[in-house]
């Protein structure tokens, strides 16, 4: 039975180390998610030239809200933003990429 239990929770912690890594957040993958779906109207870069007058930079989001609020409103986006369904790990994606734009 000890061989047993033991034999399993090497197994979980193993496959736990290897999973791991696969489940971070992905910034150039939020980069990338930026510039398609935000860059219409946010300003999601420091090289960008142009975006809506009356919404808030990528940059300006990141120093007034948390990770969780970040998160939480793009689950569900004010109105005049499109619904863009994203996935919680594209979220994820989006929100460290926000982070990297907080000085």
């Amino acid at each position: 039975m000890r061989k047993f239990s033991f034999a399993c929770l090497f197994g979980l912690a193993l496959a736990t180390a290897f999973s791991a890594p696969g489940s971070a957040a992905d910034v150039a993958q939020g980069e990338k998610i930026a510039k398609r779906w935000c860059a219409a109207c946010h300003v999601v870069a420091q090289d960008q030239k142009q975006a809506s007058v009356d919404v808030p930079t990528f940059a300006d989001a990141a120093r007034r809200e948390s990770d969780q609020q970040l998160s939480a409103f793009l689950v569900d986006p004010h109105p005049k933003m499109p619904d863009l369904h994203l996935s919680r790990s594209e979220i994820a994606d989006l929100v460290a990429y926000m982070r990297t734009l907080n000085p």
